[in-house]
């Protein structure tokens, strides 16, 4: 289908050449570290796995090389994803004024960018053990792959999901040499989280994906989303709650789970009328149910110390 013709949000003079600032704020966003918010997706997954791979005291080391690596796959993962969206980045009112879309940095330099990081990451990635560097091959895959799923399935959350996600067996192979069933319990959580938040996320956007043919789980779920949003926040916190169990976890951990529901609650009710600002606070709201579990895990080995699974 052909893309409708749409103003985009600064559009330049085609003589014109970006200024060393501009090009230096055009990568700063191209990566995204002006939205931090990915970053913390991706964060607190790896640290509820760190601390239960470390049984409350991992490995500072290790900690440090898998916050780096976020940082890093995080940022590889936005240009890589603004690569795969710049021909319909221009055509959607939130993404109108990325550096791609305003033709500030060109898609070799996005590509390249990707490229780059991933070799710093993977980089790290070899301080660790043999086992760990051969499961970053996978993260590396999943995050090349997910930006051009939205273009053949309603479902590219699950793979955002898995590329979030696979921060968890990696920290359990890094620290333990081996990866229990209940870690593996742990990433299908981070899984139906994607989906949990990234589909009030796709809410923000529904419009314009209906009109330049994107799919996403919110054209999926239609009328039932909250419905199939809300279930899914059950399954993940049923989920937590059963690796909380298999880890020998207390009280103060179950206490973080429960802040935790209390904040899906609140994006429910954010969610409740579909307006995409409140979507988009309800997307941001996932930021402190993360929290909110890493918080009752620190706190509950601090008062309940176990032994490393």
């Amino acid at each position: 289908m052909s893309l409708p013709e749409i103003k985009l949000g600064r559009p330049r003079a085609g003589t014109d050449s970006p200024s060393l600032r501009e090009r230096l704020d055009a990568y700063v966003r191209l990566v995204r570290l002006n939205k931090p918010i990915g970053i913390f997706l991706l964060m607190w997954p790896s640290l509820w796995a760190l601390w239960l791979a470390g049984a409350g005291h991992p490995p500072w080391g290790v900690v440090l090389i898998f916050i780096a690596g976020v940082v890093l796959m995080r940022s590889a993962g936005c240009a890589i994803n603004d690569y795969a969206d710049r021909d319909f980045d221009g055509h959607v009112a939130r993404t109108n004024a990325r550096p791609l879309a305003l033709g500030i940095i060109s898609p070799a330099e996005a590509v390249a960018v990707f490229v780059v990081l991933s070799l710093i990451a993977f980089g790290l990635v070899l301080l660790l053990n043999w086992q760990t560097v051969a499961l970053s091959v996978v993260a590396v895959v999943l995050a090349t792959i997910y930006p051009f799923m939205k273009r053949y399935t309603h479902f590219p959350q699950l793979f955002l999901g898995a590329a979030f996600g696979w921060a968890v067996p990696m920290a359990f192979m890094a620290i333990q040499a081996d990866i229990p069933a209940f870690a593996w319990v742990l990433f299908a959580a981070t899984v139906v989280w994607a989906l949990i938040y990234d589909t009030e996320y796709a809410m923000v956007d529904r419009a314009d994906d209906l009109r330049i043919g994107i799919k996403s789980t919110a054209i999926l779920f239609g009328r039932y989303d909250r419905l199939i949003v809300g279930l899914l926040q059950v399954l993940m916190l049923a989920m937590l709650v059963w690796v909380g169990a298999a880890a020998g976890r207390g009280l103060m951990y179950f206490a973080g789970l429960g802040v935790a529901a209390l904040l899906a609650v609140y994006q429910q009710w954010l969610i409740r009328e579909r307006n995409p600002k409140r979507c988009f606070i309800a997307f941001l709201n996932n930021n402190y149910f993360g929290m909110a579990v890493f918080l009752g895990l620190v706190l509950d080995y601090l008062v309940h110390p176990a032994v490393a699974a």
